[in-house]
């Protein structure tokens, strides 16, 4: 006896992600992390958008409403290095308001520049750049 298998001539294929890479739910997920973590180190709009890839206003205040659909590679390793300060401070900081205050103040790592300022330079190896500094400070991996 045979098996029939029924096919659904609607249904959608399942989309594949390749191990280790960030799916568009967790995309989401970062996204509005990041907008809350921006509202806490008190980064205005036009800073955001840099610090995200410089976005089209449109998709940046479409995304800062809550409505994300894909979200460029670009942006997901930002957000990745985002959220990787953030753990960061939160490791080294015990009062999380130290942390968020960390990021604008003048620090010579950065030849006198904030952390913030190193991150508006705008290019992804600027967020990079900070992430690395904290990780080697607070041991590293």
């Amino acid at each position: 006896m045979s098996e029939t298998a029924i096919i659904d001539q609607n249904a959608r294929p399942a989309t594949v992600t390749p191990a280790g890479a960030v799916t568009p739910a967790e995309a989401a997920a970062m996204l509005r992390a990041v907008f809350n973590l921006f509202r806490l180190w008190q980064v205005n709009d036009a800073q955001a958008r840099v610090l995200l890839g410089q976005p089209s206003a449109s998709t940046f205040y479409r995304w800062k409403r809550g409505t994300i659909g894909a979200v460029p590679s670009d942006t997901v390793w930002r957000l990745g290095d985002l959220m990787g300060i953030h753990k960061a401070l939160r490791h080294l900081f015990t009062d999380p308001a130290r942390g968020y205050a960390w990021v604008a103040r003048p620090n010579t790592a950065f030849g006198g520049q904030s952390a913030l300022d190193r991150m508006l330079a705008g290019a992804p190896s600027d967020l990079s750049a900070v992430r690395a500094y904290l990780d080697a400070e607070r041991g590293g991996w």
